[in-house]
């Protein structure tokens, strides 16, 4: 497995520098400020490649070319949209850059109530507090028909949660869920937030699952004339929020996009922290199941509340069995090597890492700052180097 790091270009807090000091040897990066639907252009690609080896290390994974909203609905000009990315796709693998991960959640990315969730040990993690997701749902956005998601219970809590709430808490908290992500060049507001919700009100599941399959029809022929490998990453959360669609939150979700597109270049992102989410998903019966068409692989855990509530743990703690997923992904990796398959090595990075150390305080985007990042790789290594020496026979 190749050790990758998440890097949101120059502008990043944590350097390519830190980057190959925890011992990454590929990073995972994209063309940020070139994601509204354009053509990534040659000379873009190759000025960001170049960044990179210049700290001594590869550009191995996209991640990612933004998927437009308007490819997902098929509206405006779609059409424009989806032929950019085909070129985009051509111009980055031309480059030497075969490893491309996209999402298709609509209107959000992955989505967190607390960005700063106090552990007992000091550091700080990301966190999904059902109550206070519903209490922003239902009473401050005032989302049309939200009462139908969830129980009796669950709506006196949420509000009494929001009447226990400053006004600032409530701005922190609508900040945390629609106006921020690292590396999004715009923010919603809650009226443009609302606005972009309605889009969505007569699109399905199985209208966007359709939606989806029309456009990896379209862009898999590409990624395989050019020798790239396309993999979806996961929904985050791993399951309905706001009323939206959710085409990538279960195993099932998988078969059906593998069954309608069986070309080995349509592939996945195992992201063993937004399946994980899902406590009807095993991490590791999808590791053995989708591993032939498994491309790159996100490594993090979380541990869950019984209200639906979940926060990421420790890479090796939490509900996922994050040892038994990479002796899954090693076992893949024996597998294509022994039929002769070309991308014998799968690449990982350790995603979302705690806020720990002396990193409390600096500037860092949320989840990917360097301590817990580094701390988070080390153990996987460990792990993963402790699985292949048991498999020699070195150590018994």
């Amino acid at each position: 497995m190749q050790e990758t790091w998440r890097w949101f270009g120059p502008d990043d807090p944590v350097s390519l520098e830190k980057a190959r000091q925890a011992g990454a040897t590929g990073i995972v990066t994209a063309l940020h400020h070139m994601n509204q639907g354009q053509v990534w252009t040659v000379d873009e690609v190759e000025k960001r490649k170049a960044e990179v080896e210049a700290a001594g290390l590869v550009w191995s994974v996209v991640e990612s070319i933004g998927v437009g909203e308007e490819i997902k609905t098929r509206t405006g000009n779609y059409r424009e949209k989806i032929d950019n990315y085909k070129q985009s796709i051509r111009n980055v693998a031309r480059s030497g850059v075969k490893t491309i991960c996209y999402n298709f959640m609509v209107i959000t990315d992955w989505s967190r109530t607390n960005l700063m969730f106090k552990l007992p040990n000091g550091g700080y993690a990301l966190r999904y507090d059902r109550v206070d997701f519903a209490a922003y749902d239902l009473f401050v956005l005032k989302r049309r028909g939200a009462e139908a998601d969830y129980g009796e219970a669950e709506i006196a809590a949420a509000r009494a949660r929001l009447a226990a709430k400053s006004e600032a808490e409530v701005a922190e908290l609508e900040r945390n869920l629609i106006d921020w992500l690292p590396a999004r060049d715009f923010a919603y507001t809650r009226d443009s937030f609302r606005d972009m919700l309605q889009l969505y009100s007569e699109i399905g599941i199985e209208d966007l699952r359709a939606n989806l399959v029309e456009f990896l029809k379209e862009i898999t022929p590409v990624a395989e004339e050019e020798g790239a490998r396309l993999c979806i990453h996961a929904d985050d959360p791993a399951f309905p929020i706001f009323g939206l669609p959710r085409v990538m939150s279960t195993a099932d979700d998988v078969r059906k996009m593998f069954q309608a597109v069986p070309e080995e270049a349509c592939g996945l992102t195992l992201c063993t922290g937004s399946f994980g989410s899902n406590t009807k998903n095993d991490l590791v019966a999808m590791a053995k199941e989708f591993g032939p068409r498994i491309h790159f692989v996100h490594l993090r855990n979380v541990t869950h509340e019984a209200d639906g509530s979940f926060y990421e743990a420790d890479h090796l703690g939490g509900d996922t069995d994050l040892i038994g997923v990479a002796a899954a992904i090693l076992t893949e990796e024996e597998r294509r090597r022994s039929i002769g398959r070309a991308d014998t090595e799968i690449p990982f990075r350790p995603d979302h890492g705690h806020l720990m150390g002396d990193d409390i305080g600096q500037k860092s985007n949320p989840g990917y700052s360097f301590v817990g990042r580094l701390k988070g790789l080390a153990e996987l290594r460990g792990a993963i180097k402790t699985i292949e020496a048991f498999r020699s026979g070195r150590v018994s």
